[in-house]
């Protein structure tokens, strides 16, 4: 069987090999492992009726408690630039990966602030705290409930 040919979709530059625009392009946006695990773990605490990546909230939390007003969002450490984690820049094409970068935090610093206007409660969760500590994460989300 031949190998099926690869399809750039033009969103970035072209990388120095093909299994690294593979691996980039076959990120996900929603229902990360992530996002998986803190709602297995929300499940199993009894925590259910939130919302997922809802449309009338800005932003789009990916996981939302619209009558309690609470959003929580879950980053992944290397696309939001995870302050705990300090992530590098990748090697190759370093302006292209800083300008997005940089407007991966500004679009996220801007859907908080939105939340916040309209009295949403805003939690930021990071895919290393979820590895870390996971019953932490649901604690508090529990408590904020």
């Amino acid at each position: 069987m031949a190998k099926k040919p690869y399809l750039r979709d033009g969103r970035a530059p072209i990388p120095e090999n093909e299994k690294t625009s593979r691996v980039m392009s076959a990120n996900k946006g929603k229902n990360t492992r992530p996002e998986m695990e803190l709602r297995k773990a929300l499940w199993s605490v009894g925590i259910k009726g939130y919302r997922l990546n809802w449309k009338k909230a800005p932003g789009r939390p990916d996981v939302a408690f619209p009558g309690k007003k609470i959003a929580v969002f879950v980053n992944g450490c290397f696309w939001h630039r995870c302050p705990h984690c300090q992530y590098n820049l990748p090697k190759s094409n370093t302006d292209f990966w800083r300008e997005k970068f940089n407007k991966n935090i500004s679009r996220d610093i801007k859907k908080i602030e939105l939340l916040q206007k309209l009295n949403w409660k805003v939690l930021t969760v990071w895919e290393c705290e979820i590895e870390n500590s996971l019953s932490t994460i649901v604690e508090k989300l529990k408590n904020i409930l």
